[in-house]
């Protein structure tokens, strides 16, 4: 009798305990997006919105809080409370290249948490169409012959479209001017303009472009060739071995918030994620879906991100007051 009882007693736990790990929000949830409106985190995060609002039977606004790389909107949710409804979009600036930020008024590392990873996507080396550099070999000799006169723009100090280009610098071994901006529609309308030569932009807001000519495309940061660019090399193939690397974007939490609540936050952002339609939409950007891992292999893609980039920055002697 004994026995049965305690054996009730713990399916009951159990039964309340997956129940305490369900994401039931009683009130709109906010996406944080740290940079500014019409680039590719805009986007993504407003996929992702729509489809966590069926979901989460709530509405799952975006929310746009820039500067300082992003750190502000950062800042913001790594100070909200850890309830599962103020969630950030996150960043390489955020997440691993907080490094080269002497001065934050929170720590990346401590005060979020990762929740679950998005998508990956390659960077595409963007100039002017009226420049002369119709190939990326030409732009390597254009900027080892005139060391620091070529500008490239990005969404801002430490975020992913400027470590970039720094990574492009150390690989080509050239100097450039960087240029940055407090987003990357803004760096991306001046290249176009003509004001700035180029971006090393993520791929999804470059087929547009550049089939209206307003932008040429040099090669792109992939392994292989991608589909929405099928004509643009990559890197590799346009004669600079080791320039391989992609941006990355995550859904993150404060980091009060509860081991339990973070384990239900990455499975529901992850059923989302797998929805056809989601995957359909996020696939025709160009992006390659993650959606894969738990919120513990998640830390470790942080900290292996967070090696790589340091290593950047120290070579680079990157540093932002």
């Amino acid at each position: 009798m004994l026995l049965r009882v305690m054996l009730t007693l713990c399916l009951c736990c159990a039964a309340l305990a997956a129940r305490a790990a369900e994401f039931a929000p009683s009130r709109p949830v906010r996406i944080i997006v740290p940079v500014s409106p019409g680039g590719s985190a805009d986007v993504m995060a407003r996929i992702m919105a729509q489809a966590l609002t069926p979901m989460w039977g709530q509405q799952v606004v975006v929310e746009t809080r820039t500067g300082a790389g992003g750190h502000i909107g950062g800042e913001m949710v790594a100070h909200s409370p850890g309830d599962g409804h103020t969630l950030l979009f996150g960043t390489i600036a955020i997440h691993a290249a907080y490094g080269m930020y002497s001065r934050l008024g929170y720590e990346p590392a401590r005060e979020l948490a990762p929740v679950v990873m998005l998508v990956e996507v390659p960077f595409v080396v963007t100039v002017n169409p009226t420049t002369p550099f119709r190939t990326l070999a030409d732009f390597i000799a254009a900027a080892k012959a005139r060391p620091g006169q070529i500008t490239f723009g990005s969404a801002g100090n430490g975020t992913s479209t400027h470590m970039a280009g720094e990574l492009f610098q150390l690989v080509a071994g050239v100097q450039l001017q960087h240029v940055p901006y407090r987003g990357s529609s803004q760096a991306l309308n001046d290249v176009m303009a003509g004001n700035i030569n180029a971006m090393f932009e993520n791929l999804p807001t470059i087929p547009p472009v550049l089939r209206d000519g307003r932008v040429r495309a040099l090669a792109v940061s992939s392994q292989q060739r991608v589909p929405p660019l099928p004509e643009t090399p990559t890197a590799t193939e346009a004669g600079l071995p080791g320039y391989v690397t992609n941006a990355w974007f995550t859904i993150a939490a404060p980091g009060s918030t509860p081991p339990a609540l973070l384990d239900a936050l990455n499975r529901d952002v992850r059923a989302a994620m797998a929805l056809p339609e989601t995957r359909e939409k996020l696939l025709a950007l160009g992006t390659t879906p993650r959606g894969d891992l738990d919120v513990a292999a998640v830390r470790d893609y942080f900290a292996r991100e967070t090696m790589v980039w340091n290593r950047v920055i120290a070579a680079a002697n990157l540093k932002v007051d």
